[in-house]
């Protein structure tokens, strides 16, 4: 009898990883009926943070009335189990939470994920695990800063919060950007939150709809500079009153700069999303006596070997000679993956499958099964 893992990353827009994982073990026991598989929910810091890891350690989901990056009143959730808290920040300050129009990063606010804290340090957590990922804002962390401040120093400064001097952090994060520079948090990440990135088939699939609608416009060269200007003050005026100066330090730019407000202000520990996870689940035991792998995500291409979640899955497998099959919506640069190590790469739609209808639900789903018949 056969023992196959399967571990699928969210397809962003789509499905999450469990309904990913879900689909593909029903596909895996419609060719092999008495394997055994094993799902784990997936996610590298990004979406899927908090089900992951309620998955992995249970504990109770924590609802808190926080801000939206807009300042606006919504509920959001994060995991408690004993003293370890467990946030994903896109809940409170996620990209997701903001119609294309009103994506800003300009404006938009950490200030939500700072009442999260918060929150987690008044129950008592000792330990609070930050998913880093999915964030509208590009602000540094200083909204969540500020949130800080008005709940503990009440009014003060950072200087009079004391709530925070026996809490641990760590951050996690697949992104090793510095906060400022041609590399950081500006100039990488902030145009995509002006507006919804889309893949040039999905252009041509929409084109004619789009024509007679408004546009939304990416962010200028103008309000990048700015942003990284921003930042630049902020890291300079920090490391002036600290006396340390965390802006370089990898994942320092990850979140528009949340990762540098948790490493300058709090000491976080940066650790790489997928294997802070893997390494809570015991990943490598479970690969003890595994025969296949089944990872994936939406769109597969060169930059899945830069540290994202099927490739530190693959990293791991490899080490006890585990295969691994890769999936996903949309495969680029396949013979790098192969060459990577990954034993299949199988894009589980078929060609000219309209990009609207692909990415239903349901036919994501029914296309996840179909494509399990491939395994052996």
């Amino acid at each position: 009898m056969k023992k196959i893992i399967v571990a699928i990353d969210s397809f962003k827009g789509c499905l999450t990883s469990a309904e990913a994982n879900q689909a593909a073990s029903e596909g895996v026991f419609a060719k092999m009926p008495e394997a055994e598989v094993v799902q784990i929910p997936v996610s590298d810091g990004g979406e899927g943070w908090l089900e992951a890891f309620n998955v992995a350690i249970g504990g109770e989901l924590v609802e808190v009335n926080v801000k939206d990056p807009l300042m606006r009143p919504i509920v959001a959730q994060y995991l408690m189990q004993g003293d370890t808290a467990v946030i994903e920040i896109a809940k409170a300050s996620g990209l997701t939470l903001l119609s294309p129009e009103e994506r800003n990063p300009m404006v938009a606010t950490s200030y939500g994920t700072g009442q999260l804290v918060v929150d987690a340090v008044r129950r008592g957590c000792k330990h609070i695990i930050i998913g880093l990922g999915g964030s509208a804002t590009s602000d540094c962390g200083i909204g969540m800063l500020r949130a800080i401040i008005d709940s503990f120093a009440k009014g003060g400064s950072w200087d009079d919060v004391r709530e925070l001097d026996d809490v641990r952090f760590t951050i996690a994060t697949d992104v090793t950007n510095p906060l400022c520079g041609e590399n950081g948090a500006a100039h990488v990440f902030a145009p995509q939150k002006f507006a919804i990135k889309r893949e040039q088939s999905e252009l041509d699939s929409i084109a004619e709809r789009e024509q007679t609608r408004p546009q939304v416009k990416g962010a200028t060269h103008e309000q990048v500079l700015a942003l990284d200007a921003r930042a630049k003050r902020f890291a300079e005026a920090s490391a002036k009153h600290m006396g340390r100066d965390c802006q370089n330090m990898p994942g320092a730019g990850a979140a528009g700069g949340l990762g540098y407000a948790f490493l300058q202000y709090m000491n976080a520990k940066c650790r790489s999303g997928i294997d802070l996870l893997l390494d809570t689940i015991h990943f490598d035991d479970l690969l003890q006596d595994a025969d296949l792998v089944i990872t994936g995500e939406g769109s597969a291409d060169r930059q899945t070997l830069m540290g994202k979640l099927p490739f530190g899955i693959l990293q791991r497998a490899q080490r006890h000679d585990v295969p691994v099959m890769l999936i996903a919506g949309r495969i680029a640069d396949e013979q790098q993956l192969l060459a990577a190590g990954f034993s299949r790469v199988t894009c589980i739609n078929p060609p000219g499958l309209p990009l609207e209808i692909a990415m239903q639900p349901a036919t994501a789903k029914e296309n996840i099964r179909r494509v399990m018949a491939l395994i052996s």
